[in-house]
Order: structure tokens, then C-alpha cells, then sequence
């Protein structure tokens, strides 16, 4: 535990250090990232806030975790980095679309497209853990582990998408994202380090460290903004953390903010195809909807934090609560 919680730390000031000129370079690029119509009207003075955002953590993670983990003993750890850089990869195409000065294609990807795009990473990432790491097993609390065979492989497919998906979708507020990923992640370094496996919690603790050091220039008001270059990476590399110790059972628990973010989209959505154009929600996804209710950003970030520590809190303690 030593070795992840000093890991975390150094990956926390890398990532403090590397950020100033991360963001003087965006800002120079001028990567600043236009709004879209339907974000509530306050969100306006957010136009040209520099996004990329998720290279401030990216960089730093994969620093500090070729120094601290050895490579060769544990080659799954390629894994979840593998999923970073290729969700990393479709973010920042994205983001490109994003734009106030847009290059290329306007709006960036659709939903579609990336889904597509993740489920076919995500059947990669899945055969990976059941046939070469050989992780198909499920951890239920008070009941034990239950190998699942090949039907993990469709699980694992769902996880990964849904997780990556619902973090992108519960990015649309000042260090929203990145706190809420931020207790996840150090939920699940605390369930893998009670497992033993101290090379996965080391990996854990350097993002959730990294994503710390982001939130010092996201904080209200941003100076610079995640993205989906970091959305979806943080999703995706928790989903993989989360399968890799066999409490993906959990993870609807442990991010239940992402869980709430996500749902809320899908009834609005739903409701309004169904219902020729009313709403059930103000605004979706659901931190918009009480932002239109009156609560001030802060307040909405604040309390959505709240909740995802005490589901942490709760997850591990279930994780815990699995017999050996």
C-alpha cells in the first residue's frame, strides 16, 4: 500500500507540475471549446475554456506508472493502458469537432460512431481478460466467487461500454467528472490492495492521483476543461480496473452518480421520442436539470461528490464483505 499511495502522490505533483504549461500550450492553440445550444444559458461564459483537458492526466499516469509498476511481472497492466490511449484517441477526435474553431468535420463524432467504435474495443478488451489474463469470475458479497465462463465475455462488453459512456455523460460540470472518477478509482485501489493485488491498486492510485492534480485547473471556473480525451479514457480504464478485480458487481454502486447521469439521459430522451417532445426531466443529463431548478454549479458538484463518497464508502465495505 505504501508503494500505491506514494505512487498516487507523486502522480498528484507531475500532473500539478505538467499542468500550467499544458494549459498555456491549449490556450495558445487556441483549442477553446465552442458550447452547445442545449447546455443551460449559464454555461455560456464557459465559450473558449481550452478542452483536451484529459492529456493533463494522461500524460503524468503513464509517467509514474512505467516507473512504479514493473512491466514484465505484470503485463496486464497493458490493458487498461491500451484502453486509455484508444478511448483517448476517439475523445480527442471528438473534441476536435468541438471546436469554436473547428478544423474539419463540425460537431465532432456521434453517439453512434462511438459507440460502435467503444463496443469494438470493448469485445477486444473483454477476450483479453477471459482468454489471456483468464478473469471470469464474479465476487458477490456475503456469497463468494462464481466463475462465469464464456458469458463473462458479454458482460465484460456491457461493463465497459456502459462505464465508459456513463463518465462521458456525467462530464458536463466543473470538476464533475473528474471528482466523482476520482473516489471511484480510489475505491477500487482500496478492494484490489485487500485482494493483493497491489500492482492493480498502484495503477488505481496514480489516475485517481493524476485526476486530482487535473481538478487544481478545473476547478470553478475551469481554466480548462476534460473533454471526452479524458472522459472516456477515465471510463474505460475503470470499467478494466473494476473487471481486473471481479468486483464489477459494484460498479454500479460505486458510481452511482454515472448511473443516475446516464439513465436520466436515456428517459429523457426516451420520453421525448415517445411522447412527440415533452420532457420529464428541466434538462438532461441530470445535473443540468437542477441547475434550471435554481442550484448554482458549485452546489450541484458539491452534492453529487457527497453522494459518490458515501457509495465508495459502501462499495468497499460490500467488496469486503465477500467471503475468501
Amino acid at each position: 500500500m505504501i508503494r500505491a499511495l506514494l505512487s498516487g502522490g507523486i502522480s498528484f505533483a507531475l500532473t500539478v507540475g505538467l499542468g500550467w504549461p499544458m494549459v498555456q500550450y491549449l490556450r495558445a492553440q487556441r483549442a477553446g471549446k465552442a458550447i452547445s445550444e442545449d447546455q443551460p444559458a449559464s454555461h455560456k461564459e464557459k465559450a473558449g475554456t481550452p478542452t483536451f483537458g484529459g492529456l493533463i492526466i494522461w500524460v503524468p499516469t503513464l509517467i509514474v506508472t512505467a516507473i512504479a509498476i514493473n512491466w514484465v511481472d505484470h503485463r496486464s497492466i497493458l490493458l487498461p493502458l491500451g484502453m486509455i490511449a484508444a478511448t483517448g484517441a476517439i475523445g480527442f477526435i471528438d473534441d476536435l469537432g468541438t471546436l469554436q474553431e473547428r478544423v474539419g468535420f463540425r460537431g465532432g463524432l456521434s453517439w453512434r460512431v462511438k459507440i460502435c467504435l467503444l463496443t469494438l474495443l470493448a469485445i477486444g478488451a473483454a477476450w483479453v481478460l477471459y482468454s489471456g489474463l483468464e478473469v471470469e469470475s464474479v465476487n458477490v458479497p456475503w456469497a463468494g466467487s462464481y466463475a462465469l465462463g464464456p458469458a463473462y465475455i458479454a458482460i465484460a462488453v456491457v461493463t465497459i461500454v456502459a462505464t465508459t459512456s456513463a463518465v462521458a455523460v456525467t462530464d458536463g460540470l466543473d470538476t464533475l467528472a473528474g471528482g466523482t472518477t476520482l473516489f471511484a478509482f480510489v475505491a477500487y485501489g482500496v478492494i484490489a490492495f485487500v485482494q493483493g493485488q497491489d500492482f492493480v491498486a498502484t495503477f488505481a492510485f496514480i489516475i485517481a492521483g493524476a485526476n486530482l492534480g487535473f481538478l487544481w485547473y478545473n476547478a470553478h471556473p475551469a481554466r480548462v476543461i476534460m473533454g471526452d480525451t479524458g472522459a472516456l479514457a477515465l471510463g474505460s480504464s475503470l470499467a478494466i480496473v473494476a473487471l481486473m478485480t471481479g468486483h464489477w458487481l459494484l460498479l454500479p454502486l460505486i458510481g452511482v452518480v454515472f448511473v443516475a447521469e446516464a439513465v436520466s439521459n436515456i428517459i429523457q430522451i426516451s420520453y421525448f421520442r415517445l411522447s412527440g417532445g415533452k420532457r420529464i426531466f428541466l434538462r438532461a443529463p441530470l445535473h443540468h436539470h437542477f441547475e434550471e431548478l435554481g442550484w448554482k454549479e458549485p452546489t450541484v458538484v458539491t452534492r453529487f461528490w457527497v453522494v459518490a463518497f458515501v457509495a465508495a464508502m459502501v462499495g468497499v465495505g460490500l467488496a469486503l464483505a465477500v467471503p475468501e
